[in-house]
């Protein structure tokens, strides 16, 4: 059960909506009306808990699960412990997720400006706004509807912050333009000055950057994350992206829609990347490269060439998947032979 001082959970709910929110089939009918009071992993689930099953290296636990409920998938069905009621799913991990937010949705602010936050008289705050104490808001800024500024967040001149968006605490956002239902976590800086000079012998000469960043809709940037502006031409974060924690994006970079970038990746300035590219943790890319639709990159992988669509890649300099494990296995052979 989540902790009730950070999380205030919905419900209870009958099964036979879960399934409804869910997009899930009731194995059996007759448990439409059993009553779900929360959401629990397998291994601590008990009565009224509802879990799921989306990797099978989980089975065993599965079949030990206590919970009144599970999501599972149909091949697993027959894993399930007798008297366990099932939600049957191609996608049990969505399923969960669509009934997870019915149980803890997404709070809504509370509207007020907090004493100690500071509106600048030339900015415009919807007025169903929330700002909590030491939020900045400067002279032109725009907040949408139903925004959330978190503590000492600031939000500088000009910038406009789309609605029903999410600014954690110690954010500050600069030189950018938000769309709708962005979420931006604690102490993430957007909008400051890019890389950009040339290199002197006598002293490098800074790069005046004067572009944007532009993030579109429903985004979600993680913690300590920092997103460069443009020099000549805008930084872009296509719409549906999620960036991991600690992930540095350089100026000029392009994300297509729907990309996912986990933790310590870092993109240099002028590289495009397709839509829905999906990087693991410690990536590094070098700059002004092309990045296919639908690539994935292994984490630790090094970035030196374009990627044509479709690739998955691993290793640095990165190559092909199976390509990066015959490698492997070569040297595997190779140093029992030296042995």
């Amino acid at each position: 059960m989540a902790d009730p001082r950070f999380f205030t959970r919905q419900g209870p709910f009958p099964l036979g909506e879960l399934a409804a929110i869910g997009h899930a089939e009731l194995a059996d009918p007759a448990t439409a009306d059993l009553v779900i009071e929360d959401i629990s992993a397998l291994e601590t689930a008990g009565s009224g808990h509802l879990s799921f099953l989306d990797n099978k290296s989980y089975v065993d636990a599965f079949a030990e699960c206590q919970a009144d409920a599970a999501i599972a998938a149909v091949r697993y069905q027959p894993r399930a412990r007798t008297g366990m009621a099932l939600l049957l799913s191609e996608q049990p991990y969505r399923s969960f997720a669509l009934i997870a937010q019915a149980f803890y949705p997404r709070p809504k602010p509370l509207p007020g400006i907090a004493e100690g936050a500071v509106v600048d008289k030339t900015a415009n705050v919807a007025a169903d706004c929330q700002l909590l104490p030491g939020a900045v808001v400067l002279g032109g800024a725009q907040l949408g509807a139903r925004c959330a500024i978190g503590a000492n967040a600031t939000i500088g001149d000009g910038v406009i912050v789309g609605d029903d968006c999410i600014i954690g605490a110690n954010v500050s956002l600069s030189h950018c333009q938000l769309g709708d239902r962005v979420t931006i976590h604690p102490g993430a800086r957007i909008g400051q000055d890019g890389f950009g000079f040339a290199i002197d012998p006598d002293g490098h000469i800074k790069v005046p950057q004067v572009g944007l960043v532009r993030i579109g809709d429903d985004c979600d940037i993680g913690a300590n994350s920092t997103i460069d502006r443009g020099s000549m031409r805008d930084t872009i974060i296509g719409p549906g992206c999620w960036i991991d924690n600690l992930v540095q994006i350089g100026h000029n970079v392009e994300l297509g829609r729907g990309c996912v970038i986990a933790a310590m990746t870092g993109i240099s300035g002028s590289t495009t990347v397709g839509n829905f590219v999906a990087m693991g943790g410690q990536v590094g890319l070098a700059g002004h490269l092309n990045i296919g639709d639908g690539v994935q990159i292994a984490a630790q992988s090094g970035i030196m060439a374009d990627v044509p669509p479709g690739l998955t890649i691993c290793g640095s300099p990165a190559v092909p998947i199976k390509e990066f494990f015959r490698g492997v296995a070569r040297l595997r052979r190779l140093a029992k032979q030296q042995g």
